[in-house]
């Protein structure tokens, strides 16, 4: 009987579930388990797309003193051969470069400031890397608003501005603190009340002239008058935006004869020549 039992244990041990060790090889160990090292995600950035045409903001006089206004510009379609398109990039090289094309308009950017890189969407913020020539007097005025405003209305974006300068993060920039991505202000306290977007400066145009452009006026009410190159008013109306006392569109149309003309649109003046005077936009224009 204890010889039954021997064999037949020694039958199951034969019959076990595991690879049976092949002639001449030792098993192998199992190796341990290796820590897990997590890597960070790169910054997600991207090429920021353009808005239906760039926008560069420049800068003019007021009777309130210097306020923010725009220049619409057309948007190229790409760039040169293996070179992404860099539509805001476009807008804040014509902005440091000084060359609004009205010449009521100015920059406050000092010269020799340049755009060193495409700008860039960062972490959720718009990334604007400039080259200085050295140290940068200070303040000012609205340049930094300029930048936030013409990078924001090129891209269609509300997104806060990141500056850097040199490719680092820099504390302060033309004396104001840069330190975190920037804003715009309230355009009510540093934009003109009264923009003419279309038409521009020195456009030739067909009769009637379709004016439009947005505006923050009293009541809603704009004035209008065309002026011949002698100075003399030839025409002159009224319009309305779609909503008063915050920026808002208007539209209208001035049947005039061929020839050169400066159309004026400005705030009506509810104060009756008490306080400042009006905002006003202008544009010389040529009507074939």
């Amino acid at each position: 009987m204890a010889a039954l039992l021997t064999a037949a244990l020694v039958g199951l041990a034969g019959c076990g579930g595991g690879t049976p060790a092949q002639p001449g090889r030792s098993a192998q160990p199992t190796p341990a388990a290796q820590p897990t090292t997590t890597v960070p995600d790169p910054p997600a950035t991207a090429r920021l797309p353009a808005a239906a045409g760039s926008v560069v903001w420049f800068v003019g006089p007021t009777p309130a003193g210097d306020r923010l206004y725009r220049e619409r510009r057309a948007t190229t379609d790409g760039g040169p051969d293996g070179v992404a398109p860099d539509p805001a990039g476009d807008a804040v090289r014509e902005l440091l470069a000084g060359r609004p094309e009205d010449p009521d308009h100015h920059s406050d950017w000092p010269p020799g400031v340049t755009l060193r890189a495409p700008v860039t969407l960062v972490d959720g913020a718009v990334t604007v890397d400039l080259a200085t020539p050295g140290p940068l007097p200070g303040p000012a005025g609205l340049a930094l608003q300029q930048l936030v405003r013409t990078v924001q209305d090129t891209t269609g974006s509300t997104r806060p501005v990141r500056v850097l300068v040199d490719g680092r993060p820099a504390s302060t920039l033309l004396g104001q603190d840069v330190s975190r991505p920037l804003t715009a202000d309230d355009p009510l306290r540093v934009v003109a009340l009264v923009q003419l977007d279309d038409p521009a400066e020195g456009a030739v145009v067909g009769s009637p002239v379709v004016v439009s452009g947005e505006a923050a006026v009293f009541e809603a009410t704009l004035l209008w008058e065309v002026r011949d190159t002698a100075g003399r008013t030839v025409r002159s109306g009224s319009a309305t935006t779609s909503e008063g006392q915050t920026f808002a569109p208007y539209r209208f149309a001035v049947p005039l004869d061929p020839g050169t003309y400066e159309l004026v649109v400005s705030e009506d003046d509810p104060r009756g020549g008490e306080g400042r005077g009006p905002m006003t936009d202008s544009a010389r224009i040529t009507v074939r």
